[in-house]
């Protein structure tokens, strides 16, 4: 058996055997060892990494694809075997829906070039800001056929967390804009953009968030500390999902047609809907949310009012077909953020809400309570991802440990993977090794996506009682 270890550690350890990957070259295994040789922390230094769980039989079996620290863009089968890469993929990766595409299997976005962005100074402790110069859209053989990047503003796409195809062949794009707001303390703010982009690479719509500002439900004394905010990145928008076909669109709301866009803002802690063909915000949960009692912070009992969502990834509309579809799926981190600052649990863990979208109540949740574990068991306070699957689980990416798995509706985990490969670094200050696994968001994609033929194994992985899993002593 072989164990991978990292200085920064998953914050829950899983149990379990698997077939570990190979994962890194002799000077990142030596670099990974140099890290290791540093003082204890506080979390375990060993682990497994890789599937350490796996039931065929209840889980949804597909593919898995995410961005590694190697910066390959790995498309794994849940038994962790990566059965196709993409290199030079920079920070994530999207597997593009055929549907959307015209039906082409295997195309990713990627991004393609980085460059030194201006501004530099815009975010304290800031030494520079890579930014995307070039985005684009990979076929199955790693050819480029789509880009975007020169003909922006600027020259630079600047895209940053998300894309997303239109049916009719363009793609929109969020993206940041430096720039002077007027009533902002800071002389250039962050500010999040969405471009649609036709396939010639051209911005045909846009809209720009600090336009908007008086739509996103703030009151004049939150305001005012939102424009007086020590950073620049006062919204920082993290996601941005098509709406797409749904049953309150169909019932007659118009505020859910299918070409709106959704997005949500995790330094503000609100998510929106923006309607495509007037750019006004036409529906918006958050920022104010119903306070629950200080001796039940993170109540269980659903359904319920929404209660304090702080710091949330990957809100979206679950599709037509999957079970709850037409509400509203998020990952909460219940990290620090806010304006005023939320109040968080000290102790308590993330979830993953699923929200009806019209009454406002939580109808699902999923908490690390829900497997039999401590409420803090299951946290990740940045990044992270959730998404509901055809046969009813949840597949949830844990992105500040590096972990993927799969959940049914009452919480039993029947995949779980731990992301073996490592991105090592070099501490700044104290010129430390550094290596950590973390990772930004991990997509299932359904086998029927790719091209035929595309290998994939559907072996169970049975983890050993924890109590007894142990590490024999050296010889």
């Amino acid at each position: 058996m072989t164990l991978t270890t990292t200085i920064n550690k998953p914050s829950r350890r899983l149990s379990g055997t698997s077939r570990f990957a190979q994962v890194l070259q002799k000077t990142l295994l030596g670099a990974i060892g140099a890290a290791l040789s540093l003082s204890a922390s506080a979390a375990p230094s060993v682990y497994p990494t890789g599937t350490t769980r796996y039931d065929p039989a209840k889980a949804y079996n597909s593919f898995v694809l995410f961005t590694g620290g190697d910066n390959i863009a790995h498309l794994i089968d849940l038994n962790g075997t990566s059965v196709h890469e993409w290199k030079d993929a920079a920070g994530h990766s999207t597997l593009i829906d055929p549907s959307v595409n015209g039906g082409k299997l295997g195309h990713v976005f990627v991004t393609l070039e980085m460059t030194e962005g201006k501004g530099t100074d815009l975010v304290p402790g800031q030494v520079s800001r890579r930014i995307a110069k070039t985005v684009g859209e990979l076929d199955w053989d790693g050819k480029t056929v789509w880009t975007f990047g020169d003909k922006a503003p600027g020259g630079a796409a600047q895209q940053h967390h998300d894309w997303a195809r239109l049916p009719n062949g363009n793609t929109v794009v969020l993206t940041n804009l430096v720039h002077p707001v007027k009533g902002f303390k800071q002389p250039q703010v962050l500010d999040d953009v969405v471009y649609e982009v036709n396939p010639a690479g051209e911005v045909v719509w846009k809209w720009i968030a600090s336009e908007h500002i008086n739509e996103f439900g703030f009151s004049p004394a939150e305001l005012k500390l939102l424009r007086n905010a020590d950073i620049a990145d006062y919204l920082h928008v993290n996601n941005l999902k098509v709406v797409g076909p749904n049953r309150w669109f169909d019932g007659g709301d118009k505020r859910f047609a299918p070409d709106n866009l959704l997005f949500d803002a995790r330094n503000a802690n609100f998510i929106a809907i923006i309607d495509k063909k007037t750019g006004k915000i036409v529906w918006r949960l958050g920022p104010h949310y119903k306070a629950a009692s200080e001796e039940q912070q993170q109540p269980r009992n659903v359904p319920r009012p929404v209660d304090q969502i702080s710091a949330q990834h990957d809100a979206h509309i679950i599709p037509e077909g999957r079970p709850g579809a037409g509400n509203l799926l998020v990952f909460d981190n219940q990290g620090v953020a806010g304006y005023p600052a939320a109040s968080v649990p000290r102790t308590g863990g993330s979830r993953v809400l699923e929200i009806d979208p019209i009454k406002n109540e939580v109808v699902w949740q999923y908490t690390g309570e829900d497997s039999g574990n401590p409420g803090w068991s299951f946290r990740s306070t940045h990044i992270s991802a959730a998404r509901r699957l055809p046969n009813g689980n949840t597949f949830i990416d844990e992105g500040q440990s590096g972990r993927l798995f799969q959940v049914t509706r009452d919480g039993d985990i029947v995949w779980e993977y731990v992301n073996p490969y490592f991105r090592v670094g070099k501490d700044p200050l104290t010129g430390r090794v550094t290596a950590n696994n973390s990772l930004y968001r991990g997509q299932p994609v359904p086998y029927e996506w790719v091209p035929a033929g595309t290998p994939h194994s559907e072996k169970a992985v049975v983890p050993p009682e924890l109590s007894q899993f142990h590490l024999p002593p050296a010889h």
